[in-house]
Formats: C-alpha cells, structure tokens, sequence
C-alpha cells in the first residue's frame, strides 16, 4: 500500500511517500535521500519496498527545493536538511507512530547520523554510502569554490543537472562538520561498498570508529555508490530490516494495549482532526475524512465504515446459503453508495418534507444459477444480519463519562 503524503517544514510544502506491509507494521522508518537527488531515486525505492515486505513502513521525502516538495534548493543547506527529518518525524508521530528507524543514503546518511539525538523515538540508525562529515560534499564542486566565494553563488552541474549553490550553503556545511557526532543509546549500522566510487570506504570506517556499541559493519560487495543494481538494494534492505528487528520494539499498532473486549469496537482520535483509530478484541485500522473536508483520506469515512457493513455481511449471507443449498454460484459482488433523496422525489414515502436516507445496493450473482435460484437469493440477501438491524427499530443509548 503506498499514500502520497504532505507536510509542512518550516512554512514550506514537503512532498513525501508512505508505503506500508499488507498487514500488520512492526515499525516506522524515515529514509533520506542522497544529495541533491529524491524519495524516487531507484535505491531509496527498491530499499523502500523491500523493507515493507519485512514489515516495516517507510517514508521517503524530497527535501525543501528538490523533486515534488516546495522551497528554493539555492536557500537550503544541511542544517534545514535537518530540521526537514524532524518535520518528517513530526509527521509520522502525529499521523501514524513515531520512527524507530532512520535510514540515509549518501549524504542522507550523514543527516541521519546527525539528527537522530534529537527523536526521541529512534532506536537504530543505518548510513549507506555516507561520509563521515557533512563537509564531504564540497568536492562535488571544488572547481567553482573560487567564483561562490567571490560572487556569493555560482551555477554547479551535478549529474545531469545544474543547481545553484550560494556561499551559505559552503560555510553551513563546514560548520556542521566541525564537531563529531556521538549517538547516545542508539544502535548504528553502516552499509558501504568498497567499490564506491564517490564516497570512499575510509569514510565508513571513520564512522564506525566514531559511536560507541552497539554497532555493525556490512560490506556492500561491487555495489556502486547509488546501489543502481536492484540486487544490491534488496540485499541492503535484508540486512536492514534482519538487523534493526533486535532494536525496534515491534509493534502491530499503537493500541495493541487496547484492544476491545469481543463484540465491541473502541474509536478514539489519532491526530485530534479527523483520522481515528478503530481497534476491536483482534483487528487495528484507521478512519478518516478526504482531504477535500480537511481529513487526511488514510481510511474509509464513516459512511463507507456503514455501506462496508452491509456489503459484508450481503456477500457472506449469500455465500453461506449457496454452499449450504449446493448453488453454483462462483462469485458474488456487492456495489453500494448512500444518498439523500428528498422525500417529492420518493415514492411510497408517508413523510411530506424533509429527506430519507436511501442506501442503493446492486448484487451482482455470477454462476450457472436459474432464475428461481436468483430470485432466491434476492430474498436471502435481505436476511443478512446488517441488513436486519438497519430495518429494525435501532436505538442508540449514550453515556458520557
């Protein structure tokens, strides 16, 4: 499952993705990108992917100034590289669950290892390919020091493309390069490539030698710096995801504590707007408004929650007679929507103003079925227990305590 996501970072627009295991998350990772590069580089993708088959959930972001985010890249420097992660971080606490794992690529890496003092909630940290300093960078454009000291800024092509870099970005790198990083109770592993041709492997022993355990060391074998070789990159995210299972604490949800007693559901909120947690005694999943009413359309809406509970129960009624009866009925598809008609649009309605609520159900029955068996199961569908209890005489009881 993959959801586009937005947040803010320091007034500016960051443009994210959020990919997810088909069931339950063990844990939240937050992966920064390489240099001047973005979330949908081929190894921060392959990475990604191969992390959520283990079970982890992944965000990836552009940074400020780079691929879909807003922001102008010339006014960016490692320092707001950092307080993007915290804002990405931020994002994950309060919409999902905070991250335990911080993953950078490249200079990514170097952030990282930076930052992850500063989240609380992180327990491993993994750099690939990363140098030791951030400073590490300025040789991508040694050639035009000269003109950005003298004119403030010049035009550098990196790769295959052309960024402007101020002399601000210049002195913030070599100030945050000036004091070395300790990571305090978090675990670290480094991924390098002896091969790596852009940031040596002197630099992963440089920052191995610089933490305390626990720490590892994995040798990314003729892997290039930018993992471009999809086996590379799945190799990279089995040893990440094997490796930090022994840190992170593993958790299905954050309400594994609170889980309803059997028969019953809990609702309770999960950013204090629209997205809620819906918990029963076995299952976790999310509720949420569209973003067009100011949700943040990470689950169904409470109205698609009600026609779900029609449409399962139609299509488990219906299944549970046909193989009781012996019909050959291969499939069954239920399509729903809710409307409000008003009452001088509806016939057989005793009411003369107002409006009544109309659920439209269309059943579709595949199978070499006659029409007896069809009309049968018509009738049958209007047995199913949802159904009934909508039909009946509901009354909701409320207590407020």
């Amino acid at each position: 499952m993959r959801q586009k996501v937005d947040f803010m970072s320091n007034g500016t627009r960051l443009s994210g993705l959020l990919e997810f295991p088909a069931n339950d998350v063990k844990a939240y990772a937050l992966f920064a990108h390489c240099f001047t590069c973005g979330k949908d580089i081929a190894a921060a993708s392959r990475i990604s992917r191969a992390l959520v088959e283990k079970g982890i959930a992944v965000l990836r972001f552009d940074f400020t100034g780079l691929g879909n985010s807003d922001g102008d890249f010339s006014n960016t420097n490692f320092t707001s590289n950092l307080e993007d992660l915290r804002s990405a971080a931020e994002f994950l606490k309060e919409s999902y669950l905070a991250p335990q794992l911080l993953i950078g690529h490249s200079l990514g890496g170097a952030a990282v290892l930076a930052v992850a003092n500063s989240i609380e909630s992180v327990k491993a940290v993994v750099s690939i390919g990363a140098p030791a300093k951030a400073d590490h960078v300025i040789h991508n454009f040694q050639d035009s020091l000269d003109e950005i000291n003298q004119n403030g800024i010049a035009k550098v092509k990196l790769g295959y493309r052309e960024f402007a870099i101020k002399k601000q970005f210049i002195d913030d790198l070599n100030d945050n390069s000036k004091d070395d990083f300790a990571l305090k109770g978090k675990a670290l592993l480094v991924l390098h490539s002896p091969m790596d041709s852009v940031v040596s492997i002197n630099q992963a022993e440089k920052i191995y030698a610089s933490v305390k355990h626990p720490k590892s060391f994995i040798s990314l074998d003729k892997a290039d710096h930018f993992l471009s070789n999809k086996d590379d990159a799945e190799y990279a995210a089995t040893v990440i995801a094997s490796w930090a299972n022994k840190y992170i604490e593993v958790e299905s949800s954050e309400q594994q504590n609170l889980l309803a007693d059997t028969g019953s559901i809990i609702v309770s909120e999960k950013n204090h707007k629209f997205t809620l947690n819906v918990v029963s005694d076995s299952h976790y999943w999310l509720a949420d408004e569209p973003i067009k009413v100011g949700g943040n359309n990470l689950g169904p809406d409470p109205y698609e929650h009600l026609l779900a509970a029609l449409g399962t129960c139609t299509v488990m009624t219906l299944r549970m007679y046909a193989d009781h009866k012996k019909i050959p009925l291969d499939d069954i598809k239920v399509t729903l929507n809710h409307s409000k008609n008003y009452h001088e649009d509806s016939q057989n309605c005793e009411e003369k103003e107002g409006y009544t609520e109309v659920i439209n159900r269309q059943i579709s029955l595949i199978g070499d079925i006659t029409d007896e068996q069809r009309s049968k199961l018509l009738v049958i569908a209007d047995k199913c227990p949802v159904h009934k209890t909508l039909h009946s005489k509901l009354k909701v009881l409320t207590k407020v305590f």
